[in-house]
């Protein structure tokens, strides 16, 4: 679909941001269940909820439009998506017991 006015690309990128939002409510609960710590996994769960609030609040915005809530391909959530998928994939494949450790900083 080609953006001809403001409001059309507005409701484009509504479907696109509602896509990734429902895409990371997918991804979450698997991640938190390969999180390697109680607190990542807390982490993970704690995020789940407020993204299925941004999702509400996104189908609010669409009922207020007058628009169906229903999204569009987000091809860099999915992308995001799948490398969180190949990290906990490669953890288990190193014997991690399907456990994802997840760390801030450079791997060492």
């Amino acid at each position: 679909m080609k953006a001809e006015t403001l409001q059309d690309l507005y409701l484009e990128q509504l479907k696109d941001l509602y896509d990734a939002e429902n895409q990371l409510i997918k991804a979450l609960p698997k991640m938190a269940k390969a999180a390697s710590s109680p607190e990542l996994r807390n982490a993970f769960e704690e995020h789940l909820e407020q993204t299925k609030e941004h999702a509400q609040r996104i189908e609010t915005i669409f009922e207020g439009m007058g628009e169906k809530a229903k999204g569009q391909k987000c091809k860099a959530m999915e992308g995001l998506v799948k490398e969180g998928s190949e990290v906990i994939e490669e953890d288990m494949g190193r014997g991690r017991e399907g456990r994802c450790s997840y760390r801030r900083g450079p791997a060492g």
